[in-house]
């Protein structure tokens, strides 16, 4: 049984800023060379992911859902 609903949008967001992480750690370390530019696209695009992501999956949740103001629903 599941403690928490799952949220998807949370995980990729989660994904891209440890990915961004993973990045600067590499470059501090020494492994290899980062430019500070790369991150923009990094954490932009997989916040604008992650809200894609969140909203798709309310739209098919809302879909999912009987609504309780329908006849045709059994109780």
């Amino acid at each position: 049984m599941l403690r928490h609903e799952f949220q998807p949008g949370r995980l990729v967001a989660g994904a891209f800023l440890t990915l961004a992480a993973v990045l600067y750690a590499g470059d501090a370390g020494g492994a290899w060379e980062t430019p500070w530019f790369v991150m923009i696209p990094v954490v932009t695009g997989g916040l604008c992911l992650a809200g894609t992501v969140a909203f798709l999956t309310s739209l098919v949740r809302r879909r999912r859902t009987p609504d309780p103001r329908d006849p045709d629903t059994p109780a």
